[in-house]
């Protein structure tokens, strides 16, 4: 089931998250998170923005939201988009259902464009956002560093109809 995320939910995106920090170069972060950053990142967020989590009766197995992309009014209507799930769960239909919910709300609450910030390396996320109708717009040769390596970073847009 998808429902919005709650404060209580933080230590469950904080297992999560914390495999792909210590296991990927998913994301750039290098250090774990702690349980009570995790909770003031979300309740940051949700406060505004969208942010979803996928619950089984074994609990919360991934999670999604959209935040701004960048700090300048002219940006407001555009957001950048998350998605995480248990490295089990990939592959199975879930974090395309919570990012058509993610896309739904942020086009229901008027936004007009929505950007996924992507490892190069991460194809399978890539070929995600692609069936999701995302579309390359950047790439940006070795500009970040994770595990000693030099990265390159591509991002994709999807524009949202009224």
């Amino acid at each position: 089931m998808i429902r919005p995320v709650k404060s209580e939910d933080a230590s469950a995106i904080t297992r999560i998250y914390n495999e792909y920090i210590v296991n990927s170069t998913v994301t750039f972060e290098e250090e774990p998170l702690q349980e009570e950053e995790m909770r003031k990142r979300i309740l940051t967020i949700s406060a505004h923005h969208p942010y979803f989590v996928y619950e089984t009766e074994e609990g919360i197995i991934g999670y999604c939201y959209a935040h701004p992309w960048k700090e300048r009014s002219a940006y407001c209507y555009t957001l950048e988009t998350t998605v995480y799930l248990t490295p089990a769960c990939i592959g199975k239909g879930i974090g395309e259902l919570l990012m058509q919910q993610l896309i739904h709300s942020c086009r229901t609450m008027g936004y007009h464009a929505l950007i996924a910030c992507i490892t190069e390396e991460n194809q399978g996320s890539i070929h995600f956002h692609e069936r999701l109708g995302f579309k390359q717009v950047s790439r940006f040769e070795k500009v970040g560093i994770k595990f000693n390596r030099w990265l390159d970073v591509v991002d994709y847009e999807l524009l949202l109809e009224p």
